[in-house]
């Protein structure tokens, strides 16, 4: 089953149950080589509904000491597929990231910030 690691509103049990129609169990970690960022929120009504101007993001760079925690789950190919869905309309794309336990997991990351220098 794969491994899905967020930094952001996936953490939150009222998107889970939204999103997936269940709350997730997962455990702390950390993507090696990203710094947090953040992203604005282009379109103002979904800016004025959420009552914030900017995404959490995470940009990579490659260097080891650079981190971003946040929570690794596993869920099934469905939930990767409904997460896409939560995802795209911020214009996020899925991307393999490794953890700081040695893990691989997707992540996902402003597309202006995916780029082929991913591992």
């Amino acid at each position: 089953m794969p491994l899905l690691f967020s930094y952001g509103t996936l953490q939150d049990e009222r998107v889970q149950l939204a999103t997936f129609g269940r709350r997730l169990d997962g455990h702390e970690d950390e993507i090696v080589g990203y710094q947090p960022s953040r992203v604005r929120i282009a379109d103002a009504t979904i800016a004025a509904a959420l009552g914030r101007t900017h995404h959490a993001n995470a940009t990579f760079t490659g260097a080891q000491a650079d981190r971003v925690a946040g929570t690794v789950f596993t869920v099934t190919d469905g939930e990767l597929d409904a997460a896409d869905g939560y995802e795209r309309p911020a214009d996020y794309v899925r991307v393999i990231a490794i953890l700081a336990s040695g893990e691989a997991a997707w992540v996902y990351v402003h597309r202006a910030d995916a780029n082929a220098d991913h591992p």
